[in-house]
Order: structure tokens, then C-alpha cells, then sequence
């Protein structure tokens, strides 16, 4: 059996509809982040394809292990025709450089990744 690690997929998020993007913005004492999926090329958001989830980790400079920093649940798939947009507009309290990675999760293409270093 493939460990879960080996089934996360990457790309460039300019050509590859799945790949979280992210974009930050470092302020004195904190970091302002946010995470989308589809900027270049939309994900279809149906009832059939959707983004289930993000979350997003920040592992400081020097630090061994990231640290979950939000987990983002996307529910409404169609339901009357209201669909979540799988979009996260957040912040995290830090001086600390380092690196954001987000994960999401396609109901039919798994699990996607993209990290961001934060200076």
C-alpha cells in the first residue's frame, strides 16, 4: 500500500486547475494569507467536482515540523444552486519567516499541494 505522502500531487497553478494558490503578505507581527483554487484555469464546482477542503501550515525558519493554521471545510455543492467557492482569507500571528504550504482535496483528482516562502 502507497503511503499517503506519496499520493499528494503538485504543479504550477498557472496550468494546473487543482494546485492551492497562495498568496501572503508579511506585516509587522503577522502574516496575511490567502488560498484559492483555480486562479488561472477555474475548478469546476459542481455536485459531481468540487474542492472538499484546504488546509494550511506554516513551518517557521529552523522549525522540524509545520503547524496546522486552518483547516477550511467547503459544504454547499449545488444544493438549490448555492456552491462554496474554494476560497480562505485568513492571518496568523508571527515575526517569524517561513514557509505556508496549503493542501487541498478534489473529490475526483485527490490531494493537491503548494507552499509559499514567507520572508
Amino acid at each position: 500500500m502507497a503511503k499517503l505522502t506519496s499520493t499528494v500531487q503538485s504543479g504550477d497553478w498557472k496550468n494546473e486547475k487543482h494546485v492551492p494558490v497562495i498568496h501572503a503578505e508579511k506585516a509587522e507581527g503577522r502574516i496575511n494569507f490567502e488560498v484559492s483554487i483555480g486562479e488561472e484555469i477555474g475548478h469546476p464546482n459542481t455536485l459531481e467536482h468540487y474542492i472538499a477542503w484546504i488546509k494550511v501550515f506554516f513551518q517557521p525558519e529552523g522549525a522540524k515540523f509545520p503547524i496546522e493554521v486552518g483547516s477550511y471545510e467547503f459544504k454547499a455543492h449545488g444544493e438549490e444552486e448555492v456552491f462554496s467557492l474554494p476560497e480562505v482569507k485568513s492571518a496568523i500571528q508571527t515575526d517569524k519567516a517561513g514557509t505556508l504550504t496549503a493542501l487541498s482535496y478534489c473529490n475526483i483528482h485527490g490531494l493537491w499541494e503548494n507552499e509559499l516562502e514567507v520572508k
